[in-house]
């Protein structure tokens, strides 16, 4: 296992880079502390794949270095850098049986016959394929294949690290939870690094301790869910976490109140004047509606979800949702919203303000 160092990191595809815009992965110093599991979110095309080809080695970067513990490893071969990776479509040998599919990496390092069926063994109940040992990979579903990919991944104790693309995409949504579990309790036990990499924020927060957000080929947050979720240290990830995500309304900020359309909110504490363009952010789950006071809205519609309801609204154009707990009365006056002034973050220019004018904080 081992502490993965990112140092002065940057990467283009293009031979002649010639600004930010040309880089999928902006210059970036990142840790990934050895024995922790992290889940690497974001959207398509935000440089997650990228970032996990540099660390495996399939990628050289443009600039900056890799480091595995004090080992340098920035040109180091996939092969000698002893890490295991699942992809998001099955690799699989379609003429081995599933034992030797899973048996492979152990055998091909020499392992012992007993401790490889031993282990063979245990990922196949993991993953729910001990009824399947001794069929051949050919001929099995895409969802049966990716559990052998994904298996053969876990198999080896003596990784560095263990780095996931998207490698739930073709499993069903049982086994994903369950796989997902699995691999929590497997990290519990051994220890192992773990990069996983989604789009999907309910994969992340489920299985990560810590999160890192990618956005436009940078890092901008890593933190633990709640962390994502209390303090958004970046609009995007205000909106990509949660669901729904946080509503975002321009405004001017003036000390502690922020005044949105011509409409004066308290705030929780005080800001300053921040410049640039700046937002103020609020969570659906902290703002409610009364007939009396706040912003005026239009109802457009009421979603019950089972726990609660969803209420989207219209504000001058702006959808505004707020998230109502099953059995609050709600009545055709009540067109007005308020927010809970403790839960309003503040941005300039997407990153968020904190108290006191302070400048908006970035992620490492």
């Amino acid at each position: 296992m081992a502490r993965i160092t990112l140092s002065n990191l940057a990467h283009s595809y293009f031979a002649d880079p010639k600004g930010e815009a040309d880089f999928a992965l902006k210059q970036m110093d990142h840790v990934w502390e050895d024995g922790g599991a992290y889940a690497l979110l974001g959207s398509s095309g935000c440089g997650k794949t990228t970032l996990l080809n540099i660390i495996s080695g399939l990628v050289r970067p443009s600039q900056g270095r890799v480091l595995f513990g004090d080992r340098d490893v920035t040109d180091a071969a996939t092969s000698d850098r002893n890490i295991a990776q699942v992809f998001q479509f099955p690799v699989v040998y379609d003429t081995m049986t599933v034992r030797d599919n899973l048996a492979f990496p152990l055998r091909n390092r020499g392992m012992d016959p007993a401790y490889v069926a031993s282990r063979v063994a245990q990922i196949a109940r993991m993953i729910g394929m001990e009824a399947e040992l001794g069929r051949k990979a050919r001929g099995l579903t895409a969802d049966a294949k990716q559990k052998i990919s994904l298996g053969r991944g876990m198999v080896r104790e003596d990784v560095n690290a263990i780095l996931f693309d998207e490698p739930l995409t073709v499993i069903d949504p049982h086994m994903k939870w369950e796989l997902r579990t699995q691999l929590k309790s497997l990290h519990r036990e051994f220890g192992h690094t773990m990069i996983y990499v989604t789009h999907d924020q309910t994969e992340a927060l489920t299985f990560a301790d810590r999160v890192v957000v990618m956005y436009d080929g940078r890092v901008v947050q890593t933190g633990t869910p709640q962390d994502l979720f209390d303090t958004p240290e970046h609009t995007f990830v205000g909106y990509f976490i949660g669901s729904p995500g946080m509503n975002l309304l321009e405004a001017a900020v003036e000390g502690n109140r922020a005044t949105v359309a011509g409409v004066s909110l308290p705030l929780g504490a005080a800001y300053g004047t921040p410049r640039g363009h700046v937002q103020i952010g609020i969570r659906p789950e902290f703002v409610s509606l009364t007939a009396a006071e706040g912003l005026p809205v239009t109802i457009r519609r009421i979603e019950d979800v089972g726990r609660h309801r969803i209420v989207r609204a219209d504000f001058n154009g702006t959808e505004i949702n707020a998230v109502v707990e099953e059995g609050t009365t709600l009545s055709p006056d009540m067109t007005r919203l308020v927010f809970a002034p403790e839960r309003i973050g503040v941005y300039a220019d997407d990153w968020r303000v904190s108290p006191q004018g302070r400048q908006p904080g970035r992620a490492a």
